[in-house]
């Protein structure tokens, strides 16, 4: 499968909604064990909650070698390759290491009770 990614996010890959649409894109395929191409030809800006929503959370379900041998980038810049290559560390670590998911999440849960206040 071939996903133009400028299709399903436009030119600014920022938000984590645009990055769940492209996990569910991605997910089921990958669960197949089908080859995905993700192609950014003319995708400009990149964030990390699109990537983590994205690819992030893929590493919960799938082994980093079988990610590896079956996702491929197309046309990512270097700005994006280097963050890309920074959520896909955090995340193997986040879902390789309970104490620090269950601190994180701790963390995160704690920061969201703070803002309603």
């Amino acid at each position: 499968m071939r996903i133009e990614i400028r299709d399903v996010a436009g030119e600014n890959c920022v938000t984590l909604a645009e990055g769940q649409k492209l996990y569910e894109l991605i997910h089921p395929e990958l669960e197949k064990a089908l080859p995905v191409e993700l192609d950014f030809n003319g995708c400009q800006v990149f964030a990390s909650p699109f990537f983590n929503a994205a690819i992030g959370q893929l590493l919960r379900d799938q082994p980093p070698d079988r990610l590896n041998s079956l996702l491929r980038f197309q046309h990512l810049s270097p700005s994006g390759h280097r963050l890309l290559s920074r959520v896909i560390d955090n995340s193997k670590q986040y879902y390789s290491n309970e104490a620090l998911r269950s601190a994180t999440d701790q963390a995160i849960l704690g920061e969201s009770d703070e803002a309603e206040v």
